[in-house]
C-alpha cells in the first residue's frame, strides 16, 4: 500500500510515531533507543524506523523541513497507515530568556501566519492546539522520569530567513505569545484535526534569539536525548 512519499506496507508502522525534522535524527533514535528495528522508508532519504522500545512497538520517521513537507508525510501517516498520534521531536529558537539552549518545551498550541489550514481546507485560524489528551500523557511521561518540561504557545513559520527588522521576533513573542520558534507545527496540529487524529510537538531549544547561543548540526542530531527520551516515554503510555 505504498504512497507517492512512504514505500511501507501495511501494518510496518506503529500506531504511535516519533517525527524528528532530520532523517537522521529519526536513524539515531532508531539505532539509540529502539530493539527489533526494521526500517520501512528511504524514499527521497526520508528515513522511517518500527522497532520495539520496552516490549511495545514504536515509529520513527523523518518529516523533513516547513509546512509542506510535514504536510505530506503526516497527512499519509495518519490517513493511509492508520497512525493514530505523531509527536513531532524537533529544534526551535527561543524568544525568552528564560527559555534556554537545550530546555524542552511541549507547545500547547501553535501560533502561525501561514496560509497552510486556509488552503487545506479552508479553516481561517490563526492558532491551532495540540491534542490535549496527547499532552498531558507527554506531562506524565516526563513526570515519570524525571524529565524537566516547559509549556506554552509556539511560532511555526514558513520563513527561516526574513529581510525585515531584526527585531520582528519581539513583536510576535509579545502579539502572540509564542516563547520559539519552529516551522512544522502548524500543520501537524490541522492535519491531526481534520483526520480526528492526536498530535503534539516537544522541542529542544537549539538556539536563542536572545542569547544568540546556537547548537551545531551534530548536537541537533544527536544530543537532545531528554526530548526523545520522554517522546518514548509518552509513545508507551
Amino acid at each position: 500500500m505504498a504512497t507517492a512519499h512512504i514505500e511501507a506496507n501495511e501494518n510496518e508502522i506503529a500506531k504511535v510515531v516519533l517525527m524528528p525534522g532530520d532523517p537522521l535524527r529519526a536513524k539515531y533514535v532508531a539505532e539509540t533507543y529502539l530493539e527489533n528495528v526494521k526500517q520501512f522508508n528511504t524514499v527521497r532519504n526520508m528515513f522511517g524506523f518500527t522497532g520495539t522500545y520496552k516490549g511495545q512497538e514504536v515509529s520513527v520517521m523523518g518529516s523533513g523541513m516547513g509546512m509542506p513537507s510535514i504536510g505530506i508525510y503526516s497527512y499519509e501517516l495518519f490517513n493511509e497507515y492508520g497512525v493514530e498520534k505523531i509527536i513531532r521531536i524537533g529544534s526551535a529558537g527561543s524568544y525568552e530568556a528564560d527559555l534556554k539552549i537545550y530546555d524542552v518545551i511541549v507547545a500547547e498550541e501553535a501560533f502561525s501566519d501561514s496560509s497552510y489550514a486556509f488552503v487545506q481546507n479552508g479553516d481561517e485560524r490563526t492558532t491551532l492546539p495540540a491534542s490535549k489528551e496527547l499532552n498531558d500523557t507527554i506531562k506524565a511521561a516526563a513526570a515519570r522520569i524525571n524529565k524537566e518540561l516547559q509549556t506554552g504557545i509556539i511560532h511555526s513559520s514558513d520563513v527561516f530567513y526574513r529581510n525585515v527588522d531584526e527585531n520582528y521576533w519581539k513583536d510576535i513573542n509579545k502579539d502572540s505569545g509564542a516563547r520559539c520558534v519552529e516551522m512544522e507545527s502548524f500543520a501537524l496540529f490541522h492535519n491531526a484535526n481534520v483526520l480526528g487524529k492526536q498530535a503534539a510537538c516537544l522541542l529542544t531549544i537549539s538556539d536563542s534569539f536572545v542569547t544568540n547561543e546556537a547548537t551545531s548540526a551534530q548536537e541537533r542530531q544527536e544530543s537532545f536525548n531528554n526530548m526523545m527520551e520522554i517522546a518514548l516515554e509518552a509513545a508507551i503510555s
